[in-house]
């Protein structure tokens, strides 16, 4: 194993395949990446890789639940927190794109797994914590106070989110249509939504 890899010592054997599938999956995406190709990655054999993951899929799996449960748990915090609705939207907006910049490849696995069994990546994500009631709550009590304009709050959650995915989701297209294949240009303005989007959706909202 080359100092590139992680040592046994750091990691145990799950670990070290985790982390070396993700790079993989990050370079190749899910229908690109071969077992063997991770094996080689988290320096062990494809027998030793399919003991502990028996495809492919499950390997993703993991690695999106691995992903999942590292966001969610603390974003659930900060949404049912005190903090005003504004700062609420920042935060959410930019962890969100934070998470999807570290996991490039989850909104495609998300879509993967929608088009094939859409009961399964619900009901992972719903496992996850994902409790939205306290946010909407907050949504329609500033509604009331007149503080934000009247919006139906599913909508708003869903108009956040989508602003936060599709970017990521159509990669390839923004990728090769607007930048011209230059991946730091793509890079920089990822890193720009995280700013325009929250300045977006509470200038939408804000009562004037």
């Amino acid at each position: 194993m080359n100092k590139n890899k992680m040592s046994e010592k750091e990691f145990t054997p799950e670990q070290t395949i985790l982390k070396a599938a993700k790079k993989i999956f990050i370079q190749k995406g899910l229908d690109g990446a071969r077992m063997q190709e991770i094996a080689d990655e988290a320096g062990i054999n494809k027998a030793l890789l399919h003991y502990y993951f028996r495809s492919k899929d499950k390997l993703f799996e993991a690695i999106f639940q691995d992903a999942i449960l590292k966001f969610i748990p603390g974003m659930m915090e900060m949404l049912q927190s005190e903090l005003p609705l504004f700062k609420k939207i920042e935060i959410f907006t930019g962890n969100y794109i934070d998470a999807f910049t570290e996991n490039p490849f989850i909104p495609g696995f998300i879509m993967h797994e929608l088009s094939r069994d859409p009961s399964k990546i619900a009901m992972m994500v719903k496992n996850s914590g994902v409790r939205p009631e306290a946010f909407i709550s907050q949504i329609k009590k500033e509604m009331e106070a007149g503080s934000i304009v009247e919006v139906d709050p599913y909508h708003l959650i869903v108009n956040i989110l989508s602003m936060c995915i599709f970017p990521f989701a159509a990669r390839p297209i923004l990728l090769n249509v607007l930048f011209r294949n230059d991946p730091e240009a793509y890079a920089g303005f990822i890193a720009q939504r995280k700013k325009e989007v929250p300045e977006f959706i509470i200038n939408a909202i804000r009562k004037k």
